[in-house]
């Protein structure tokens, strides 16, 4: 107690220099606990933000995908599985297939585990012969996509035709000026119209859609079909050395053509939106890295100068107090103190201004970091509150030391025959 009374007798006495002591070690923890827990809140509220901007940027690039995905579907259909028999030198020539094969051949691809391609249709197409209005035309024969059983249905690239209704290509309504909603006759039956096509510059334009059931009926081929479509997926192994290898072990009395035009302009635009998202992405991860190095680079170079100054001020102040108490020292030795209680003396001075500055500089940091950004994250940290009142204390004791050593060896006799 005699020690610490005198530690606070001389805080009253010399108060300019106990507190410019503690603004110091204030001015150090101050800077060290604000930049700290800015760092820290980055990974928070800043991470969060950086977070959100690259989800949205993500989402963004998603539906620019997903844009693409829909416009190449519009292309139709790229891969077609023929029956093994059928002359494809005979089928580019005559516009249709001749060999057919049963409709049950789409059932046991879709049922299957291929890959590579998706959206399974099986369709029925023969150039024939329009009797009511002496035309020939082609007849396509579709129904609906054959689900894959891999959750939700798929939006399909062909609409299905509906029994009892029809859909007409360009030419053909152009021609003889039909409409949709209007009732046609074809090959003895009635149909409504469900469609008109524009005009596509295909052989579609003189082709006439029905339900696949009907087309068989009225070609005398049921439950045949001429082909099986597809859309070959973006995946691996979906190149067509890929996909004809895989429907060859799933159908092997089958054969596979592409449209090569169109797989690869699909290919080359799904990469594309693939590769743009990626880059879109990464570029928003790169700023907030590159946002974070900065602040802690920013830390690394200001803090440590911030706190060594404001040390080397500490032990400055120390050395003054020692030379301003030089006849103090020395009556104190005269009285009886030993070199370790004047050692004592000055080392807790030194502590407690340390732990007043660690104290006034943590709560000063924090609430000027908490005024300049009022958002409500919590700024305080155990941690860094702990290091702060541990460490700030330890190191004043440090810088204190010389000084409060040369304190306890002065020859008391030297000193007061000086004074």
């Amino acid at each position: 107690m005699r020690i610490l009374g005198l530690v606070l007798r001389e805080i009253r006495f010399r108060r300019l220099s106990f507190a410019l002591g503690v603004l110091s070690v204030a001015v150090a923890v101050g800077c060290l606990a604000a930049e700290l827990a800015h760092l820290g809140r980055y990974g928070a509220a800043r991470q969060a933000q950086i977070d959100a901007k690259i989800d949205a940027t993500e989402a963004a690039m998603r539906r620019l995908e997903d844009d693409y995905r829909v416009i190449t579907k519009r292309m139709g259909f790229n891969v077609q599985i023929f029956p093994r028999g059928q002359s494809l030198a005979e089928l580019h020539a005559a516009g249709h297939g001749t060999v057919f094969m049963p409709e049950e051949r789409a059932e046991t691809l879709a049922r299957s585990r291929a890959v590579s391609v998706q959206h399974i249709l099986p369709v029925l197409q023969q150039k024939t012969a329009w009797p009511e209005r002496e035309r020939t035309v082609i007849l396509i024969g579709t129904r609906a996509e054959i689900p894959r059983g891999e959750g939700a249905a798929k939006q399909p690239v062909l609409d299905p035709v509906p029994a009892g209704a029809a859909v007409l290509g360009w030419c053909l309504h152009r021609d003889f000026g039909i409409a949709r909603g209007d009732r046609i006759a074809f090959r003895g039956r009635e149909f409504t119209v469900a469609a008109c096509h524009e005009e596509r510059g295909t052989a579609d334009d003189i082709s006439l859609w029905v339900n696949l059931a009907e087309a068989q009926e009225m070609l005398g081929l049921p439950g045949k079909i001429s082909a099986i479509l597809a859309l070959s997926c973006q995946c691996e192994g979906a190149a067509i050395e890929g996909i004809r290898a895989e429907i060859a072990a799933i159908l092997p009395d089958t054969q596979v053509i592409e449209y090569a035009f169109q797989a690869e302009a699909r290919r080359e635009a799904r990469t594309r939106a693939a590769r743009a998202r990626s880059d879109a992405v990464g570029g928003e991860e790169s700023f907030a890295e590159e946002s974070r190095r900065t602040w802690e680079e920013f830390a690394a170079a200001l803090v440590p100068v911030v706190a060594a100054a404001c040390f080397v001020w500490i032990g400055v102040l120390a050395l003054l107090n020692v030379r301003e108490r030089r006849s103090e020292i020395g009556i104190l030795r005269a009285l009886g103190l030993h070199a370790r209680d004047i050692l004592a003396i000055f080392l807790a001075r030194a502590g407690l201004v340390g732990a007043a500055g660690a104290l006034l500089g943590y709560a000063g940091g924090i609430a000027a970091l908490r005024a300049a950004s009022p958002d409500g994250v919590p700024f305080f940290s155990a941690g860094i509150f702990a290091a702060a009142m541990l460490g700030a204390p330890a190191l004043a004791m440090v810088v204190s030391w010389l000084p409060a050593l040369m304190a306890a060896r002065q020859d008391p006799a030297a000193v007061l025959r000086e004074e």
